[in-house]
């Protein structure tokens, strides 16, 4: 993959062709100007952090990986509509309907015994490159809006439980959940559904409880919390990924609104080349 060098690397690396969700994303620099990159074929991820932290901000740079992956099928759903509505014209995209978004997490369900039941049938124990399978990549911003907000308890629920489900039976098969919160408390995201997602990015967050309900219980005691972000650094967020059990601070990289639908369109033309 190129180097990323420019004050806008993303569009500054970006080859003009076709990029495959098998090979690493880039999601900014460390502390030491080192890029950072992340697989995300065998991992899902989940953002956190306050309104105006960079999550969504972040969350694009992930979007526009998949949505440029002709070898993944892109699903989005945000209740708010203008944080990935922009990448529609590439992915699946489902808005503040909760109906919608339950009947979408009852397809990937149904996607998940689908391939697992083939997984059996082939001797094979997960999704690998060389069975030319596309892989799933299910963004979600704002996971409170359809477990709290929107749609009467009963719906919210199923949500919830449908979402854990994915998450938890969807790495073999190559189903790719990475979800973001502004809300990262304990009644949004439990443990029972955090521990599920093996990697974490948490931005500016307002307690350390709201850090570790991200990075992990206890985490702020050894001296990595997202209390410590200052509001003037939006990007900036600690993240434990690829293997490393302690956060490293993380600035993402930046995608402008120009970047997206520029990027957004060449996603749909290739997609629409590749489909003949």
């Amino acid at each position: 993959m190129t180097t990323i060098t420019t004050s806008r690397p993303v569009m500054a690396a970006y080859p003009g062709g076709p990029l495959s969700i098998w090979h690493p994303v880039h999601l900014g620099t460390d502390e030491t100007g080192g890029h950072v990159y992340v697989s995300l074929t065998e991992r899902n991820m989940l953002l956190g952090g306050e309104p105006g932290s960079g999550k969504s901000v972040a969350l694009q740079l992930i979007v526009a990986h998949a949505a440029l992956s002709l070898d993944c099928i892109l699903i989005l759903i945000d209740g708010k509509r203008v944080e990935l509505g922009l990448w529609r014209a590439a992915a699946r995209f489902i808005g503040p309907a909760i109906d919608d978004a339950i009947d979408t997490l009852h397809w990937l369900q149904s996607l998940i015994d689908e391939r697992t039941e083939q997984l059996l049938d082939m001797g094979a124990r997960k999704v690998t490159p060389d069975l030319g399978w596309p892989l799933y990549l299910v963004a979600v911003d704002e996971i409170a809006y359809y477990s709290a907000t929107v749609g009467s308890k009963a719906q919210q629920n199923e949500f919830s439980a449908c979402n854990r489900d994915v998450v938890a039976r969807g790495r073999a098969p190559g189903i790719i959940p990475v979800e973001a919160t502004q809300r990262p408390s304990a009644d949004i995201m439990p443990t029972s559904l955090r521990d599920l997602f093996g990697y974490r990015w948490a931005f500016r967050c307002s307690t350390d409880a709201s850090s570790d309900t991200i990075l992990g219980h206890g985490t702020a005691n050894t001296g990595y919390t997202a209390t410590d972000i200052p509001d003037d650094s939006p990007g900036v967020g600690w993240l434990r990924a690829e293997g490393t059990r302690l956060p490293r601070r993380v600035k993402s990289a930046y995608l402008s609104t120009d970047d997206i639908i520029t990027l957004a369109a060449h996603a749909a033309q290739l997609r629409q080349e590749a489909a003949g």
